[in-house]
């Protein structure tokens, strides 16, 4: 069984008596937080709530010059080292107990060259924060749903979001990276340059080292975007779902779309008589030309009439921060997911049964629909796995704290388990601390070999394992 988040770490150090002592403060341009320091516990907040942990530092790392005194210091002391942009790591790897987190936040750098479609962009950007710049040019880099996700670990893990049927995933977009190595050195990957290592960093997570800067291909998406959630009453769900297997094996890779159950939220948008019931909810992207487009949506929008149906031309940059409302900061977050082929008649109906156990109005579970472009590059091509998968569920439970936490976690791990036998893989940025034997499976035994062996030519003491971590292959 996985880890419950909470008030433990995997990774466990004592404190260190005094960091400013031992010279990394000293080495540093930006600033370093110490359990002393007023602000310490708002620095030490991530995006789960749920996750309590207290590092003996937090480096906010001004530039690359820090980054590399950061992973120094932590390579000659052994104390635990975690990395964190965004925050957004579900089980929490992004903070430490009793070691240094080096926090890449402050490295906010965007530089987009129209001409050639390419964007260069820092470590500590959210997904947001890019859309604003390549979106004044109508581009983008396909990358999530919740605009105050931090681009870097998202990417470094495989990045799905709207755009993914039409133009793939966030890696499958990358050129090249600039990354300091568990030495301390900087190198850079892409297909000519460590290619070996550019392979890895392509959904193997920040097993090898920190990614201080990427560089991205951008896409023409937008201004305008066809988008938004299309509500029907949960007792309609099996028949729904029926109806949306069938209508998406012909849909165009243009259209990307995920259904989601939770209960309503008390939106203006929505009924108020429904305020608060459950829903089921196909939420709708498609990035072509607009008309037809329409004509794509037309028999989703006459299945039944809909409690809701919210989907319009609208901008790209508001249907991305949609969902941002649903999953704040600080609240209370647990996952179970897995990757399947298809929605079965007993996926379907085991979907539509265990809806009904919702409790928390908070909780909310997507069901992503992939293939498109993401199934056109090949398996072997990256690290990451799951090319040829139909569909990604991401069980999540929430609350605004603890109380009812542990009702929730049971129904996620209740649910996931009554669909075991439909898994195929998991998306490893999905996964929580579920143990070596769930990493392994999301990437499959030989590419997990493959892992392994590049895990020990550029980490092999294994500095980078606040993560989902791929050991270094022994000797």
């Amino acid at each position: 069984m996985d880890t419950v988040t909470g008030t433990g770490t995997t990774d466990r150090a004592a404190p260190w008596p005094d960091p400013e002592t031992d010279g990394l403060a000293a080495a540093l341009r930006g600033d370093l937080v110490t359990p002393a320091d007023p602000g310490y516990d708002l620095a030490r907040q991530i995006w789960n709530g749920s996750v309590d942990r207290r590092p003996a530092a937090i480096a906010y790392c001004a530039g690359v010059a820090d980054v590399i005194a950061a992973v120094r210091h932590a390579a000659a002391t052994g104390v635990p080292f975690a990395v964190r942009s965004g925050g957004h790591s579900f089980p929490g790897q992004s903070l430490c107990d009793g070691g240094l987190v080096a926090d890449l936040s402050r490295l906010k750098g965007i530089r987009i060259d129209p001409q050639t479609r390419t964007a260069r962009v820092q470590a500590g950007v959210l997904l947001g924060e890019l859309d604003h710049e390549t979106q004044q040019f109508g581009q983008a880099v396909p990358a999530g749903i919740v605009t105050h996700t931090g681009l870097a670990g998202l990417t470094l893990g495989g990045g799905i979001g709207w755009l993914m049927r039409r133009h793939g995933l966030t890696i499958d977009q990358l050129l090249s990276v600039d990354l300091v190595t568990a030495e301390g050195g900087y190198v850079r990957a892409s297909e000519n340059e460590n290619p070996d290592l550019f392979w890895g960093v392509r959904g193997g997570g920040g097993n090898f080292g920190i990614v201080t800067e990427f560089e991205f291909r951008l896409n023409p998406v937008g201004p305008a975007v066809l988008a938004g959630p299309i509500i029907w009453d949960a007792a309609d769900s099996a028949r729904l779902l029926r109806f949306y297997r069938e209508w998406i094996a012909d849909v165009p890779d243009g259209l990307t779309t995920a259904v989601v159950h939770r209960k309503a939220l008390p939106l203006p948008e929505i009924p108020s008589e429904w305020h608060g019931r459950p829903i089921a909810v196909v939420i709708c992207c498609w990035t072509g030309d607009l008309d037809e487009g329409e004509r794509v949506l037309r028999p989703l929008r006459r299945f039944g009439p809909p409690v809701a149906d919210l989907c319009r031309a609208k901008p790209f940059t508001e249907h991305q921060a949609m969902l941002d409302p649903s999953y704040p900061r600080r609240r209370w977050y647990y996952f179970k997911s897995f990757d399947t082929a298809e929605l079965t008649d007993e996926i379907i109906e085991i979907t539509a049964d265990r809806v009904r156990g919702i409790r928390s109005p908070l909780t909310s579970f997507p069901i992503f629909h992939l293939g498109g472009a993401i199934s056109r590059t090949g398996e072997d091509d990256t690290a990451f796995s799951g090319r040829s998968a139909g569909h990604t569920f991401n069980i999540n439970g929430s609350c605004a704290g603890p109380e009812g936490f542990e009702e929730e976690q049971e129904w996620v791990r209740g649910f996931w388990s009554a669909l075991t036998r439909h898994h195929t893989g998991v998306y490893v940025n999905f996964l929580m601390d579920e143990g070596d034997s769930r990493i392994e499976q999301a990437y499959g035994a030989a590419k997990y070999r493959r892992l392994r062996a590049l895990k020990r030519r550029w980490d092999p003491g294994n500095l980078f394992r606040l993560n989902q971590n791929i050991p270094p292959a022994e000797d």
